[in-house]
């Protein structure tokens, strides 16, 4: 195992390009002290600390209609959420696409999932060792999109998807000492987050009301995100942190066509191929 830190970003099924990348990883045997992951790269992350190459691929990528999850109106007016979670994190892991807990658990990788704590609108960076409800709900919570998927209840404390309160944490990274860290984004280079509108504000606001602080940091998301890419575009021109970003054109963030979402992953595990020996002088510098 590598002293390093992997930091993997969300952006809903964009995250099967950080699968493609990391399933190659796996099939080097390369393996981090320390993963971060936010949203959708919590998937990635718990996977890649479960060493279950292809998982990740197989619970975003299917044509099986009876493993679909998004929802159909029903569903969603009745679950509030766009998304079928209880798919996602409930039979997935537990009966479709199984999830090795006891190599997650017994792992000496140290995982983080990131969620932002829908009172104080902060990011918070959860771990979980030996409870397997607890750890699929803080990754259900990690991927909870605002306005479209209900808060999540952990440990008694409500949580929505950690990109709103911290995108890309790499400040996070730093801090817990090592001195490689290895960044996937799920964006193009030079990409950056406009801000919403008039319309949109209020729709937070309202929609949130018994949250204010949730909703001034899903208002500031941009300004903050933006903020984090000029950080990491230094520090990655300074040979400090190794980052690996689509060279295509992102796919959406909730695509649902199975040749796009398969190819964005192959092109993410073709892009780390290419990018290994580069991977490799960075981490013996």
């Amino acid at each position: 195992m590598i002293a390093a830190s992997l930091v993997l970003e969300g952006g809903a099924t964009r995250g099967v390009f950080t699968a493609g990348a990391v399933d190659y990883l796996m099939e080097r045997d390369m393996y981090f002290s320390h993963v971060i992951g936010v949203s959708a790269g919590s998937c990635n992350a718990v996977d890649y600390v479960s060493k279950q190459i292809g998982r990740s691929r197989d619970c975003w990528i299917h044509k099986e209609k009876e493993y679909d999850y998004y929802h159909k109106i029903p569903g969603f007016l009745k679950e509030k959420s766009i998304m079928n979670m209880n798919m996602v994190f409930e039979q997935y892991p537990n009966k479709i696409y199984p999830f090795d807990y006891d190599t997650y658990f017994e792992s000496k990788m140290v995982c983080e999932i990131v969620v932002t704590n829908c009172r104080t609108g902060k990011a918070e960076y959860l771990t979980e060792e030996a409870d397997r409800r607890r750890l699929m709900s803080i990754c259900r919570a990690s991927c909870s999109m605002p306005l479209v998927s209900p808060m999540v209840s952990v440990d008694g404390k409500e949580y929505l998807d950690g990109g709103l309160a911290d995108s890309v944490p790499i400040h996070r990274a730093i801090e817990l000492g090592n001195r490689k860290i290895i960044l996937m984004l799920t964006r193009g280079e030079g990409y950056r987050k406009g801000y919403p509108r008039k319309a949109e504000v209020k729709l937070y606001k309202r929609i949130y009301r018994d949250y204010p602080e949730l909703a001034k940091t899903i208002v500031r998301r941009p300004l903050g995100y933006n903020r984090t890419m000029d950080y990491i575009e230094k520090l990655e021109e300074a040979g400090h942190i190794f980052v690996l970003r689509p060279g295509v054109k992102p796919i959406k963030r909730l695509e649902k066509n199975y040749d796009n979402l398969m190819g964005f992953y192959e092109h993410g595990h073709k892009l780390m191929e290419q990018e290994y020996e580069r991977l490799l002088e960075y981490l013996e510098k």
